[in-house]
């Protein structure tokens, strides 16, 4: 199992959490199996940015971002170098700490929204 510091947020998980998951699975995954209630408008297709996270820790230990998920991330609030979407970051070995942004854009729901 591989541990997964994940920082609080304000409305998903305010005090924050350590969680642990098999690596091989999804970040986003992992957050639901977890009862941290990360938004995936797309069902986890990599369709939206609404699961955009960002990686404090550990972020060398996943596999790179394809071409259509950097594509996406391009329109993410608070995009960061560090940024991926939880749907397409496949959990290795290597505790990772992760961040869910405070915002997210909505690019599924008609004229997009944002989650607080």
């Amino acid at each position: 199992m591989t541990r997964i510091i994940v920082l609080p947020h304000p409305a998903l998980c305010p005090e924050g959490a350590v969680i642990e998951a098999e690596p091989g699975t999804s970040l986003c995954d992992a957050l639901l199996a977890n009862g941290i209630e990360i938004e995936h408008a797309c069902e986890k297709s990599c369709a939206c940015t609404t699961c955009h996270i960002i990686i404090r820790e550990g972020y060398p230990s996943l596999d790179p971002a394809e071409e259509t998920e950097d594509d996406l991330l391009d329109k993410a609030w608070g995009l960061t170098s560090a940024s991926r979407l939880s749907c397409q970051a496949i959990i290795a070995d290597t505790p990772l700490t992760v961040e869910i942004p405070k915002y997210t854009i909505n690019m599924v729901k008609e004229g997009g929204g944002k989650r607080k």
